[in-house]
This record gives structure tokens, sequence and C-alpha cells, in this order.
């Protein structure tokens, strides 16, 4: 660790998020302000002391040398973390790396895999991994008038309100797996600031050619459904079920596949603006249901 802090000694900073605290040492000090922008939502800075974790970014500028590869390095504690020539897969690597870490690590909240939008002053969770579909979902809720919470996790505090985890947008290319990033301004949105309480869990994911006829699922399984996408169930299970039964006490689980995720916006916002504005007879049924839950 001495030898590395030598190599890194131009510059650190600490930041506490979700009641983890990471530090951060850089041999170019102009490396903190790219970061800065990198940090996780709801992020603050604290003074130097006790960390979680420690990343240390080791940047290369040797001079250029014909068949001499110049690498830039990150480091996670004493692992190297990233090694490349190219300095922004280092920032990129370690966006996604502290995200992760926090989400399995915190204790003053839990992190669940899954798209949240903000509807009426309560929140949509849409739980999943990745090539389920879940942002295609989230940013369809967004173009109808939603506001923005995550792409990535649904946070939930101890009091189970989810609150905002506001990353750009990771939108699949049709036709292949690559990401591009799109920030919520583009789909001229709203971002949430407030942490809302949970309305609706919707678990689903695409599937061609298929109709969204969702059916209400029992608090049990949405509980299961919801621990099975939690970084941190396995590290802290009493805290997560705890957390999850309080919250899900009050909201409606609806599980069912999808084709359009616009078939399923409208579903959706028809059933949480009242049942006078619902016309299907099992939308009729869920909106009627999802009223006497609320009294």
């Amino acid at each position: 660790m001495e030898k590395l802090y030598r190599l890194v000694g131009a510059a650190g900073m600490c930041f506490r998020a979700f009641g983890v605290t990471i530090g951060i040492r850089v041999s170019e000090r102009t490396t903190l302000e790219i970061l800065r922008d990198r940090l996780p939502p709801g992020s603050r800075d604290r003074e130097a002391g006790a960390v979680k974790r420690l990343y240390s970014f080791c940047l290369n500028r040797a001079p250029h040398r014909k068949g001499v590869r110049r690498f830039h390095t990150v480091y996670s504690d004493l692992q190297i973390l990233a090694r490349s020539e190219n300095e922004m897969d280092l920032y990129e690597e370690f966006e996604r790396d502290v995200d992760s870490f926090i989400a399995a690590t915190s204790t003053a909240a839990l992190f669940i895999h899954a798209g949240v939008v903000g509807w009426n002053g309560k929140a949509i969770v849409i739980p999943g991994r990745s090539f389920t579909g879940k942002t295609t979902l989230v940013a369809e809720f967004l173009r109808a008038g939603a506001t923005y919470y995550s792409d990535e996790f649904a946070v939930f505090d101890r009091n189970g309100y989810v609150h905002p985890f506001s990353r750009p947008l990771g939108v699949r290319l049709d036709g292949s797996g690559t990401q591009t990033k799109k920030a919520p301004c583009e789909f001229e949105c709203r971002i949430g600031k407030e942490p809302l309480p949970l309305a609706l869990v919707v678990v689903t994911e695409y599937r061609k050619s298929a109709s969204w006829r969702p059916r209400s699922t029992s608090l049990g399984r949405g509980v299961l459904h919801l621990l099975g996408n939690s970084l941190s169930a396995r590290t802290n299970p009493a805290l997560a079920l705890n957390i999850l039964t309080r919250t899900n006490e009050r909201a409606r689980i609806l599980r069912g596949v999808r084709g359009e995720a616009a078939e399923v916006v409208r579903s959706v916002q028809r059933m949480l603006d009242g049942p006078a504005r619902v016309s299907s007879p099992e939308l009729r049924w869920l909106a009627s249901d999802w009223g006497a839950r609320q009294t």
C-alpha cells in the first residue's frame, strides 16, 4: 500500500453515499474533477478517515515510444480493477464498480436491481437484471410523463421509501447488446429528488409478440422476487426482509410477460389513475382491488 500511495500521491478525496464511505487517490489532481461527475447519486464529501474501499488512479504520462504500449491503471484497494490505454475505460469501470460495491455493502438502504419511475407522487418499481427489457419500459414511462428515478437500482430506506439513483439510462441499440448512455433530459422528463412511497411492482420481461395480461401476485411472492434481484440479501437478509415486507404491505404486485412497452404503460396508467378510467374487465378488477388495498 505504501508503494501505491507513492504512485498516487498528487491528491485525494473521501465521499459517503448511503452509509458507505469511499476513498479516492489520484496521480493527477485534475482526475478528481472528472471523477466527481461519476460519483454515485446522493454522494457527500467527507473528511479523510477510515474508508470501506479505496480507489487509486495511476495515469501513465510517459512519452510515447514506438512499439511500447502505455497503460493507465485503477486499483480497488490493492487489486487491479482496470488497466487500459484509454483512461476513459478506467472511469467507466470505476462508476460500475463503486455503484455495485455500495449496493452490496450498504446497511442504510436496500438496493434492488430495478428501474424506477414516479407517478402521481408514488413509485413504480420494475425489477430485473440486464436483457429483461426494464430500460425500454422505464423509457416508455418517461415519454408518457413519469418522473425519472433510476434505470439500475431501486433504493429503499428503512421506512420503505424509494430514493432516486438517477444515472443516465443504458439503452441498448436495436439488434445488438451494445449500450448507449442517454441522459434523462433527452426524454424531456422530470428527475425525482425526494423519496417516494411504493405504489406498484411490475414483474415482467419482454417476449416478442406477447400480450400484456398481468396477474396480481401475493406479497410473499413479490418479496421473494425482489430479494432475488437484491445485491445485499445474502449478506444482510434480516434487513432486506424487514424493508421489503414493510414496503410491499400497501403495494400492488403485478406479474406477466409483455410485448410492446406502450401497452404496459397505458394499462398501468389507467389502473393508477382510478377505476373510472379503466375499460377492460381485467383492469377494472385490478383497479378495484388496488383501491381496497389503499383504504
